[in-house]
C-alpha cells in the first residue's frame, strides 16, 4: 500500500486529503461533538468551518445543555439557537459552569412548592443584577463565590416571612424556620469579629436567631465556600472559640442537596411548611395490621461540641391498615425503648403512652407524634416496642415493633482557638518528655507510658 501511494504521487494521481475536503454532513457530525468553546475556535480556522460552525442545529444542544432553553423559548424570542446562546452568554456567561445545575434546582423546587405550599412561592424575590452583586462585594470587601452569585441572579433570596424557604422544625416549646436571606440583608450581617471573620449569613430564623453561614475566605480553620452553623465553645473562656456544624462544602452542594430532599419528599410538608425530618425508607416495621415508621432531625441550635451535647428530634408515624378487621381496633398503653450510644452503652426506658397520649388505632387511622432525645456521643440508635390492648378484650395485649433508627450528628470542626490550644499543650508535653529523656531515660519511659 505504501509503494502504491508513492507511485500515485509520482504520477500526479494522488494528492493530500484534508479535513475540509469532507462533505458538509460528516463535518457537521464531527462539529456536533464539540463544546461551545471548541466550536468557536473552529470558526476561526477557515471560511468553510466558520460557516459550518454557525449551523443552527449545532447550537440547539448547547442552548439546552447550558441554559435549559426549549423550543418554546426559541419561538417566544424569535431568534436562532446561536443568537439565543450568545444572548444568554452575554448576560450569564460568567456562570456557565453553574447556571444549568442551579436553574434546574430552582425550577424543580418552584414546581413542587406550587403544588404543595404555593404561599411560599410568593415570598421569592426576583433575581439580583450584576451591579447589585458587585456593590455588595465592594461593601463587604470580599469576593462572592460564583455559584452563590449565579443562584442570586435567578432569585435574590426571599422576603423575610414565616415559614422560611430553607425549612422548619417544631417541638412543644421550640420552633425554628429559616429564611433564605436576600443579598442586601445578608451583607448587613457580614461577620468581621474574631472567630467568624469573612463569614456571610445565608439563612436566618426570627424565633431562634439561628443562621447558616458561608465562609468567603479560608481562615480560622474554615475552607472558602464552606457552609455551617456556628456553635460557641461553652468550655472556652475565649468568645472567639466557635465550633462549626458543617452543612455543605459549597453553595451548589448545599442548595441542590436541600432541593433534592424537598422534591423527593424526604422532607415532609406539614402545615404548609417544609420540615427537615430525614426518613430512612428501610426504617419501617409492620406488626400485624399496624405499621410504624420513623424520621429524625438534628437541632444545631440546641447542641454543642464542647461540651458534647447533641440534640435530636424524632417523628413517629403509627398507622393501621385500611383493610384491617374492625374487631382489631386497639389502644396504645405503654412504650419501651432500648437506647444505645456510640460507646455501646445501653439505656432502657419504659413509660405510659406517647407524649401523654394513648391513641386508639382503627382501620385507616394514622397517629403521628414528635419527641426528642440528647446524647453525649456523636451517634446513637433507638429501637423498642409499643404495648397495645384490644378494645373488645382489654386482656388481649400485644407488642408492636418500633424499628431501629439511627441518629448521627453532622460533621463538625472544632474552633481554631481550641485546635491551637491542643497543639500547644501537645508541644509542651513533647518538650517535657524530651528533657526527661536527656536527664533520666528510665523515668522518662515511665512518664511516656502513663501519659
Amino acid at each position: 500500500m505504501h509503494d502504491l501511494a508513492k507511485q500515485l504521487r509520482k504520477t500526479g494521481q494522488y494528492s493530500t486529503f484534508s479535513l475540509e475536503d469532507l462533505p458538509s454532513d460528516p463535518l457537521l457530525l464531527i462539529l456536533s461533538f464539540l463544546d461551545f468553546r471548541d466550536l468557536i475556535s473552529c470558526s476561526y480556522v477557515s471560511r468553510r468551518l466558520h460557516g459550518l460552525s454557525g449551523h443552527n442545529p449545532l447550537w440547539k444542544g448547547l442552548c439546552q445543555k447550558y441554559w435549559l432553553l426549549s423550543e418554546s423559548n426559541k419561538t417566544q424570542k424569535g431568534q436562532s439557537w446561536k443568537d439565543l446562546f450568545q444572548e444568554f452568554y452575554g448576560n450569564m456567561g460568567r456562570y456557565i459552569d453553574h447556571y444549568s445545575t442551579l436553574k434546574k434546582a430552582w425550577d424543580q423546587l418552584k414546581t413542587y412548592l406550587s403544588q404543595k405550599c404555593p404561599r411560599m412561592i410568593t415570598s421569592l424575590k426576583e433575581g439580583a443584577s450584576e451591579e447589585d452583586l458587585d456593590a455588595v462585594e465592594a461593601q463587604i470587601g470580599c469576593k462572592l463565590p460564583n455559584d452563590y452569585r449565579c443562584s442570586f441572579r435567578i432569585h435574590n433570596g426571599q422576603k423575610l416571612v414565616v415559614p422560611g424557604l430553607m425549612g422548619s422544625m417544631a417541638l412543644s416549646n421550640h420552633y425554628r424556620s429559616e429564611d433564605l436571606l436576600d443579598i442586601e440583608t445578608a451583607a448587613g450581617g457580614f461577620q468581621q469579629r474574631k472567630g467568624m471573620r469573612q463569614c456571610l449569613p445565608l439563612t436566618f430564623c426570627f424565633h431562634t436567631g439561628l443562621s447558616q453561614y458561608m465562609a468567603l475566605d479560608s481562615m480560622e480553620g474554615r475552607s472558602r465556600g464552606e457552609i455551617f452553623y456556628q456553635c460557641p465553645d461553652q468550655m472556652a473562656q475565649d468568645p472567639s472559640a466557635i465550633d462549626m456544624f458543617i452543612t455543605g462544602s459549597s453553595f451548589t452542594e448545599w442548595f441542590t442537596s436541600y432541593v433534592h430532599n424537598v422534591v423527593t419528599e424526604e422532607y415532609p410538608i406539614i402545615r404548609d411548611q417544609i420540615f427537615r425530618y430525614i426518613h430512612d425508607k428501610d426504617c419501617v416495621a409492620t406488626t400485624g395490621d399496624i405499621k410504624v415508621s420513623v424520621s429524625t432531625s438534628f437541632l444545631p441550635e440546641l447542641s454543642s461540641v464542647h461540651p458534647p451535647h447533641f440534640f435530636f428530634t424524632y417523628r413517629i408515624r403509627i398507622e393501621m391498615a385500611k383493610n384491617a378487621h374492625p374487631e382489631n381496633i386497639c389502644q396504645l398503653d405503654t412504650r419501651y425503648w432500648k437506647i444505645t450510644n456510640a460507646n455501646g452503652n445501653v439505656e432502657e426506658v419504659r413509660g405510659p403512652g406517647v407524649v401523654g397520649e394513648f391513641p386508639v388505632m382503627s382501620p385507616g387511622k394514622v397517629h403521628e407524634y414528635a419527641s426528642c432525645t440528647t446524647f453525649s456521643t456523636t451517634s446513637e440508635h433507638m429501637e423498642g416496642h409499643y404495648t397495645f390492648h384490644r378494645l373488645k378484650n382489654k386482656e388481649e395485649e400485644f407488642n408492636v415493633t418500633i424499628p431501629r433508627f439511627h441518629m448521627v450528628c453532622p460533621p463538625f470542626r472544632v474552633s481554631a482557638v481550641r485546635a491551637v490550644s491542643v497543639l500547644g499543650r501537645s508541644s509542651s508535653v513533647c518538650v517535657f518528655v524530651c528533657l526527661c529523656i536527656s536527664l533520666c531515660p528510665d523515668v522518662a519511659c515511665q512518664l511516656v507510658f502513663h501519659t
